[in-house]
């Protein structure tokens, strides 16, 4: 694993913290920004080892910062399961779309993913503080919409900086 690698997906996760932290908490259930940073790691670095890495990390960042009830565990379970679904699926799409249009679609289906993972393990473990219906609303819903326009967003401005900083990836970028 290469060290500038290691430092964009440090630097990812640090903007997911701040990005998880600063989101306000509905109903006991907030939006996850931190996946959006988490996926554009995975697009940006799509090695097996960095979308382990990255699912973890932010999987333990996301349990530090959580608002929801006991959610710790269920937090570590939803980014570790979500990272290699999303990596399964980016290499999947990454040959028939175009590379924004990948990203958006990815990035929407990632977060559905994984609020639906880790409503159903909270649920499972640590039960949940309303109606399953009603926090998916509240909380992925919403999620859905934000990371779905905040990857929109920095997606061309990373495949921008990558090619200029001529930093070597093998993800869409290079396309």
């Amino acid at each position: 694993m290469k060290t500038k690698n290691l430092v964009i997906l440090a630097l990812l996760a640090g903007i997911g913290v701040v990005l998880h932290t600063v989101m306000p908490n509905f109903l006991g259930i907030k939006p996850d920004m931190m996946l959006a940073m988490m996926f554009l790691g995975i697009i940006l670095v799509p090695e097996v080892k960095s979308v382990m890495l990255m699912g973890i990390v932010t999987g333990v960042l996301s349990a530090l910062t959580t608002g929801f009830p006991n959610g710790q565990i269920p937090n570590i379970i939803d980014k570790i399961f979500t990272s290699l679904i999303f990596f399964g699926l980016f290499l999947i799409l990454k040959k028939f779309v175009k590379p924004i249009v990948s990203a958006a679609i990815l990035t929407a289906v990632g977060t559905l993913v994984s609020g639906t993972i880790f409503l159903g393990s909270a649920l499972l473990l640590v039960g949940l503080p309303g109606p399953f219906a009603a926090l998916f609303s509240v909380g992925v819903l919403p999620a859905i919409a934000l990371n779905t326009v905040i990857m929109v967003i920095l997606f061309p401005v990373a495949q921008s900086i990558f090619k200029r900083s001529k930093i070597s990836s093998a993800s869409i970028i290079q396309k």
